[in-house]
């Protein structure tokens, strides 16, 4: 195949010329491919805590999802989900004192006493998220 640019004035236009010596394979394209199978949406695990500090809830409910039937034993999701509200019993308590104290001294400070709370709740987010992580690495990406 070769292409031919006959003048400036047909600039745009592209001429494809075939070749009667070349018989070659037909060319697949990349609509004609298989696609691959589409992921399933993700299942969404709502806080059940009646605390919530900048968006961590104090604690999720352990009821097993109706979407997760037949993929995931409601025992392993039980378990993740205790291990997830284990870490937030540990850490949560601590978040909220110093965030009653950051309240009651944000105006001497000038909101200065607020930053141990925000540096507390990455570090809750960020163990949360290295224990789902590894959950999903161990359990659910298996599945």
């Amino acid at each position: 195949m070769s292409v031919l640019l006959p003048n400036m004035a047909d600039f745009d236009t592209i001429y494809e010329l075939e070749e009667e010596e070349e018989e070659s394979e037909p060319v697949v394209r990349s609509q004609e491919l298989p696609r691959p199978r589409d992921a399933p949406d993700p299942v969404a695990v709502r806080g059940a805590g009646h605390i919530t500090v900048f968006g961590l809830s104090n604690k999720f409910d352990t009821e097993f999802p109706s979407v997760l039937t037949g993929k995931v034993a409601p025992e392993e999701f039980k378990t993740s989900i205790g291990r997830v509200n284990a870490c937030l019993r540990k850490n949560l308590p601590v978040n909220v004192k110093w965030l009653l104290c950051g309240c009651l001294c944000c105006c001497c400070t000038l909101g200065c006493s607020l930053w141990p709370v925000v540096c507390l709740n990455k570090r809750t987010r960020r163990s949360i998220q290295k224990l789902l992580e590894w959950e999903n690495n161990r359990l659910y990406h298996k599945v």
